[in-house]
């Protein structure tokens, strides 16, 4: 199996690939910039340098050609304005999802986050309430396509401590942290599941081991 990683030197995206490549599988990540390619190496992935901010479908679609499986995890990440929410978190999502819709790649997984369907609530910080209308805008372009077989994953709170392996992932959970690693493991379980197509999942850590979290979603 081949998977390309779009965001693929963030953190989820560097666990996810770990893992990918440890069960043996085929696994490249678009990044930005060259000098991030080591980090990739290291994690067993294929480095393909890609600026989803400025690239378009048809190179895009190129760089996806014989793939399996996209996962959509990049982000204009903490430190950006308004202005990178727009081109990054929605326009880069959907020219992704178009891109593998134009390579016939039809197994899709997103990086979202909680909450994202409702106007954010009166006094929130203006780049916050951007990033997530934008994530909320992608999500709903991608839910619209019917081409594409995707599964929409909204973590709570990213944290960077030790994964715990137990979660809690169903269409609404209450707003909590989850970690990265228990992330990138939902994801690396959601591409072995065709099952959870068209679904649309919070996730937040729990007592549920991943593998039956993601079992009993599916």
């Amino acid at each position: 199996m081949r998977t390309v990683i779009a965001g693929g030197h963030g953190k989820i995206a560097r666990r996810l690939e770990k893992l990918l490549s440890g069960r043996g599988e085929r696994v490249a990540g678009l990044i930005r910039q060259p000098e991030q390619a080591g980090a990739l190496l290291d994690a067993g992935a294929e480095p393909v340098v890609c600026d989803l901010e400025s690239a378009g479908v048809e190179e895009v679609a190129r760089h996806l050609a014989g793939a399996d499986a996209a996962v959509f995890a990049a982000g204009a990440g903490p430190g950006s304005g308004v202005a990178r929410k727009e081109t990054v978190d929605r326009a880069a999502a959907t020219l992704f999802a178009d891109a593998a819709q134009r390579a016939g790649v039809r197994r899709l997984l997103v990086v979202s986050a909680m909450g994202v369907d409702d106007e954010p609530p009166a006094g929130t910080d203006p780049v916050f309430a951007a990033y997530l209308r934008a994530k909320g805008a992608a999500d709903a372009d991608i839910r619209a396509r019917t081409g594409l077989f995707w599964t929409i994953l909204r973590p709570g709170r990213l944290t960077d401590d030790p994964g715990t392996g137990r979660v809690r992932l169903a269409p609404s959970v209450d707003y909590s942290t989850v970690t990265r690693d228990d992330v990138a493991a939902v994801l690396a379980a959601l591409l072995e599941r065709p099952s959870s197509a068209g679904l649309t999942l919070d996730l937040v850590n729990g007592d549920t081991p991943i593998a039956r979290a993601v079992a009993e979603a599916a």
